[in-house]
């Protein structure tokens, strides 16, 4: 249970955050990367920490750190970096927890944000049971999880951990043909500053992430929280479907090159596949062009989601996917190029960290997920774990996500006893 000022403080937290970036016309949620929305959200995350007396700074990267720092004599050394409240910051073996701010295009209020809402009110409440971290804490939001603006998903997290090409990441293009750097720039950051950042994660022991459930696992049992134990292998594969533009209404079906077609047929062929290798597969992007209504297009580019058990079975299904394509293309009169934009292997969490976790909440089931999170990417270099909040709707990147309050301050509890364990004994 949560003191009710650790409850209020989230009531609080959750209240100021909730109208950021929300469109009154659907529901749902634009809080995409370095836009206006996200500057607000991001904003709303350095008030957060100054008004906790945290030592705040934004990374290389654009992540924005807020730092608790252990008592003299404490664990660890001198480090942490420029716009700290406090000047240095010992940071060394520090226990970091939160999540993203941003969303998918009409995304729902709970993906990322509470992870990051949870992560400042279990700071409340540790300090409202009186509890003296021996270790750093840390509150942590992640540049663009989603990658709903520029493409790449968790991109923050594969910066810092060397998992995506600072040029590349540079070069990356929104659909209006910004590119990531101009829109670094124009947030106020330094574009040609992104990359590796080792040092910062050689000083982090642990990383803790609190996630709203996506899916159905928790909804139909009484347990209000989970424990992660797997991330499914996932990425995303670019279609470009290549025909000839033409007229709608004077050309004859038999004389046409539609790349539509191939596209759809495609579609069909990735659910086919999917299904039979206990997969998922997920066309949920598409643009074609000329993109006129009496116009045969010449070009659709489409972008599937696939996610699989293990490396072999996601292998195999894309594969799939690309002959199915090919060979319908082949039919009419429609080339089919694919290129790979990301990927994720699969992630099993720090089984001692895990364990350990598991120990504090007994009554935690252990739930796999084929969701990416900035805490898989992060698990390629420091220990990693999750924690799930039961979604009774099951539905996620959507408006119809949600979750209990009741709920959600058992997460904050849950998450405070694992960090009072992880950084206060």
């Amino acid at each position: 249970m949560t003191s009710e000022a650790a409850a209020d403080a989230f009531r609080s937290l959750w209240a100021r955050l909730l109208p950021l970036g929300r469109d009154a016309r659907t529901g749902g949620y634009r809080r995409f990367a370095l836009t206006p929305a996200d500057a607000d959200c991001r904003a709303w995350f350095r008030e957060e920490a100054l008004a906790r007396g945290l030592a705040y700074e934004v990374d290389r990267n654009g992540n924005q750190w807020a730092w608790l720092a252990a008592p003299a004599g404490g664990e660890g050394g001198k480090g942490g970096g420029g716009g700290g409240t406090r000047g240095e910051v010992v940071t060394e073996g520090a226990v970091v927890t939160g999540s993203h701010l941003d969303s998918v295009p009409d995304g729902g209020a709970f993906d990322g944000p509470l992870g990051v809402v949870s992560a400042f009110a279990a700071l409340d409440e540790l300090r409202a049971r009186g509890v003296t971290p021996t270790r750093p804490l840390a509150v942590v939001n992640f540049l663009d999880e989603e990658g709903a603006r520029f493409g790449v998903a968790c991109l923050g997290s594969r910066l810092a951990t060397g998992q995506l090409d600072p040029e590349r990441a540079r070069a990356l293009r929104d659909a209006d043909g910004m590119s990531l750097a101009d829109a670094l720039a124009a947030a106020g950051l330094d574009p040609a500053g992104l990359g590796p950042d080792e040092a910062r994660l050689a000083r982090v022991a642990a990383f803790v992430e609190l996630h709203v459930e996506q899916g159905r696992h928790l909804a139909d049992t009484p347990h209000p929280v989970g424990v992660a134990s797997a991330i499914w292998p996932h990425g995303r594969w670019r279609f470009d479907f290549r025909g000839e533009a033409n007229h709608a209404g004077t050309t004859r079906l038999t004389d046409r090159r539609d790349p539509m077609l191939t596209y759809a047929t495609t579609v069909l062929a990735a659910r086919k596949k999917a299904r039979q290798a206990g997969a998922l597969a997920t066309f949920g992007r598409v643009e074609a062009e000329p993109n006129g209504v009496n116009a045969v297009p010449s070009l659709v580019r489409g972008w599937l989601d696939a996610r699989a058990a293990d490396d072999a079975t996601l292998a195999e299904l894309v594969a799939a996917v690309e002959q199915a394509a090919t060979e319908r293309g082949a039919r009419d009169g429609v080339t089919v190029t694919t290129s790979r934009e990301s990927f994720s292997p699969p992630v099993a969490f720090d089984h001692r960290l895990r364990d350990r976790i598991a120990a504090v909440l007994p009554d935690a089931p252990l739930l796999p997920t084929g969701a990416g999170h900035d805490a898989g990417i992060l698990s390629q270099a420091v220990p990693t774990a999750m924690l799930f909040v039961r979604n009774p709707t099951g539905v996620s990147h959507a408006p119809a996500e949600t979750a209990t309050e009741d709920d959600c301050l058992a997460g904050v509890a849950a998450l405070s006893d694992v960090l009072e364990d992880l950084a206060c004994r």
